[in-house]
C-alpha cells in the first residue's frame, strides 16, 4: 500500500518510540518496588525460588527493582542498551515463571513473556541511531 511504503525509512524513529515507551513503563513499574524497601525487595526476590535459587531474596528483589528502574532510564537514552536488554530478559523470565508456577497461568504470565520477547528481539536490533550508543 502506497501510504505505508515510505515508513521503512523511519526505522530509527520507530526504535526510539519503542525505547521511550518501554523505558517509561519499566520506570513506572520498577520505581515503587525500589522505594518499597526491604519488605518489598524480599517479596519480589522470593520469586527466585522458581529458578532454584533460595538464598538472598532481599538482594535479588533489590536488583530486580533496580534493573527495572535504572534499566528503563538507560533504555530511554539508549545507553548500554544490549546489556540492559539481557538483564531485563532475565528479570522477565523469572517473572513469567513466577506467574506460571503460582497458578496464574498464561494469562498472568503473558505480559512478562511478551516483554521478554520484545527485549530478546531488541538485543539483536540495537538501539538505533537516536541513542547514546548509536552505531
Amino acid at each position: 500500500m502506497a501510504l505505508f511504503s515510505k515508513l521503512g525509512n523511519y526505522k530509527n524513529f520507530g526504535l526510539l518510540i519503542i525505547r521511550i515507551g518501554l523505558g517509561i513503563m519499566f520506570i513506572y513499574h520498577g520505581f515503587p518496588m525500589l522505594m518499597g524497601g526491604v519488605k518489598s525487595w524480599e517479596g519480589v526476590g522470593a520469586a527466585m525460588k522458581y529458578v532454584g535459587i533460595h538464598f538472598w531474596p532481599v538482594v535479588w528483589g533489590f536488583l530486580a527493582a533496580a534493573v527495572d528502574t535504572f534499566g528503563g532510564f538507560l533504555l530511554i537514552i539508549g545507553l548500554q542498551f544490549r546489556p540492559v536488554c539481557i538483564l531485563l530478559v532475565i528479570n522477565l523470565i523469572v517473572a513469567a515463571l513466577f506467574h506460571l508456577r503460582t497458578g496464574g497461568g498464561l494469562g498472568e504470565a503473558a505480559h512478562a513473556i511478551e516483554d521478554c520477547i520484545m527485549f530478546a528481539g531488541l538485543l539483536f536490533v540495537g538501539p538505533g541511531k537516536y541513542s547514546v550508543d548509536k552505531k
